[in-house]
């Protein structure tokens, strides 16, 4: 019976039926393996900066006999196109890809084209989480075709925890392979911080100061220098530049063991309380040895292998424009900072 207003056949009268089956959707059969998802936007809104966030998981990419690319490629662009509009970042879980799964070069290649300036335009953060050497080796294929605009909005992210200084964790749908395998990764990389907190579950302290990005450093500390190494550089400059070897000798294991701790709880630590100068040095070293990424990062790996091959003068513009151009601001910051200590430890030999 109708109400007057609404006519309660309406629907069925056009042929829309209020059921829609999934398998119905347009790119069911690629939409069903979840590779790519939505954050929850339900949960706690966009990423740190109000930016949609897209989630690939390779994990969850089915054999390559069983997925017909071309309809991923045109999957991908499908989702994509509701959010290119606006900004918007993107997280790859690497784990899971392997040579069962793993799309071919010429794939690859074709969807880098084809995902054009309208997709790359408002694409401000790509998260590459998980890397392995393959991802680097890919990079370094690509690096000739991949603007230097675009290749500034990629950050490796080693561990899931490391997300936390850009997204809201809890509304990331991560697989639970790709968890597996970040605990897996944290007891064979840092065993040695399970007390302390370096888990995906219990966040990190802010006042951390090994195994974190610059970029953690930088947002809890208001300066890209993190403590210890202003602490452990000033104290080493006022004492060590006359040891000789200052560099060379390891110090005691616990006592490392125990200043990385104070460090890591934002606890003061006096150098001059040790009988050992090395520990100063130990634990500078120790700083920059775990840092996620090194200063000269991985994404340069190639060109500074290319370095060795240019004549002096070549070699020095390379440098000149890697330093300047290339280089994150914060990792020069840093690794000039470090350059000048060393300059003053080289000057007293």
């Amino acid at each position: 019976m109708s109400d007057g207003i609404i006519d309660e056949d309406f629907a069925e009268a056009l042929g829309v039926t209020s059921e829609v089956r999934e398998s119905d959707m347009p790119y069911y059969d690629i939409a069903r393996h979840r590779i790519i998802e939505i954050a929850d936007m339900h949960i706690s809104g966009d990423d740190s900066f109000g930016r949609k966030v897209l989630v690939f998981s390779a994990c969850r990419l089915p054999p390559v006999h069983q997925l017909d690319h071309q309809r991923l490629l045109q999957y991908l662009k499908h989702t994509l196109d509701q959010y290119v509009e606006n900004d918007y970042s993107l997280v790859y879980f690497h784990h899971g890809l392997s040579s069962k799964n793993k799309p071919s070069f010429s794939w690859l290649r074709q969807a880098y084209k084809e995902f054009d300036r309208k997709y790359k335009k408002n694409l401000k953060a790509l998260y590459l989480v998980h890397p392995t050497n393959f991802i680097r080796i890919l990079w370094n294929l690509f690096k000739p075709i991949i603007s230097a605009k675009f290749g500034r909005k990629v950050m490796y992210v080693n561990y899931l925890h490391e997300l936390r200084n850009h997204l809201h964790m809890e509304q990331l749908p991560i697989p639970e392979g790709v968890r597996q395998h970040d605990s897996l990764l944290l007891q064979k990389y840092q065993p040695k911080t399970r007390k302390g907190s370096v888990s995906e579950s219990q966040p990190l302290p802010d006042t951390q100061q090994f195994g974190v990005p610059l970029s953690f450093i930088k947002e809890h500390n208001y300066e890209v220098i993190a403590p210890v190494l202003r602490q452990a550089v000033t104290f080493l400059e006022q004492n060590g530049l006359d040891v000789e070897g200052i560099f060379r000798r390891s110090g005691n294991l616990q006592v490392v063991k125990d200043v990385k701790r104070q460090f890591n709880e934002g606890k003061p630590v006096n150098f001059n309380e040790f009988l050992d100068i090395h520990i100063s040095a130990v634990i500078l070293k120790a700083f920059l040895r775990e840092l996620p990424e090194p200063l000269m990062t991985f994404e340069l790996y190639e060109y500074i292998l290319q370095l060795h091959s240019m004549d002096l003068e070549s070699r020095l513009l390379g440098i000149q424009h890697m330093l300047l151009s290339e280089l994150p601001e914060d990792n020069y910051t840093v690794l000039k900072y470090v350059i000048s200590f060393l300059t003053k430890v080289a000057e007293k030999k």
